[in-house]
């Protein structure tokens, strides 16, 4: 049986970006063939969306956050790659934004609802009116639209977030949209497992309690909270006692990159 290539992943960058080689090598350590590649590579045709399988946008502060956080980014997406974007989507193509990323598909339209130009829902400042920096506890949600997760529904993780915007807002009728299509991936939950909208848990106010979704087709994912610093034992800050108490931490943010990578090379 002939062994399948890792399949190639592009990493976008530009200025602002800082989580890129996080997300480089959490997709490496899934098997993929990361590379990190600039927008402007991709604009001057140096580099060819359609060579990739996946495409990943990550965290930071895309453009200095300047007008509002992943708002130029998004128009430089939209303006001058949209065509190939939508080309590269319904060539089975799979999208993975966190943060930032995560910021930039929302006000590019991609998510919720595959609509480029757009823009249905949004994320807005904390309620807490300040940056949050900490774990937090979230539920993958049962029965989600979402292709690559199907075998982790209902499981309970926890990951690092690091935002000072990301309050998921959308009004009525598109929340209601969003809910009926099983667009909500990822939610905040309590200490019982529940999911909130009080503070510390829900750590920015986000409706429904939101923390990530996906677009119709299942292969377009966003979420605030960072998977990408959840790969590696030692990223946890209790890994050393886990070892002397022959407990160690498997990593939870690993199984999104992998199911990723998985999902294309069975493609």
């Amino acid at each position: 049986m002939k062994e399948k290539l890792q399949p190639k992943v592009l990493v976008l960058k530009t200025d602002g970006i800082n989580c890129d080689e996080e997300m480089k090598f959490a997709f490496g350590k899934a098997q993929g063939n990361s590379e990190i590649v600039h927008v402007n590579e991709l604009r001057s045709k140096d580099k060819k969306l359609s060579d990739y399988k996946i495409l990943g946008l990550p965290g930071g502060f895309s453009y200095g956050d300047d007008v509002r956080s992943g708002k130029i980014l998004a128009i430089e997406l939209t303006a001058y790659l949209g065509d190939k974007i939508n080309d590269f989507i319904n060539h089975g193509g799979l999208i993975l934004g966190i943060c930032n990323g995560f910021q930039v598909l929302i006000r590019t339209g991609l998510l919720p609802f595959g609509t480029m130009g757009g823009m249905q829902a949004t994320l807005s400042n904390n309620d807490s009116g300040k940056f949050e920096c900490r774990s937090v506890n979230l539920k993958i949600t049962d029965k989600n639209a979402c292709v690559f997760l199907k075998d982790i529904e209902g499981k309970i993780v926890s990951y690092p977030v690091a935002h000072g915007e990301g309050k998921f807002f959308a009004r009525e009728k598109k929340l209601e949209k969003i809910e009926n299509e099983k667009l909500v991936v990822f939610r905040y939950v309590d200490s019982l497992d529940n999911p909130t909208q009080q503070y510390p848990d829900n750590p920015n106010g986000s409706l429904n309690a939101i923390a990530g979704i996906c677009d119709p087709t299942g292969k377009i994912l966003g979420l605030m909270p960072h998977p990408e610093r959840a790969v590696e034992e030692t990223q946890y800050p209790n890994w050393r006692r886990q070892r002397i108490m022959n407990k160690p931490i498997e990593p939870e943010g690993l199984p999104i990159f992998k199911r990723m990578v998985n999902y294309v090379n069975q493609m």
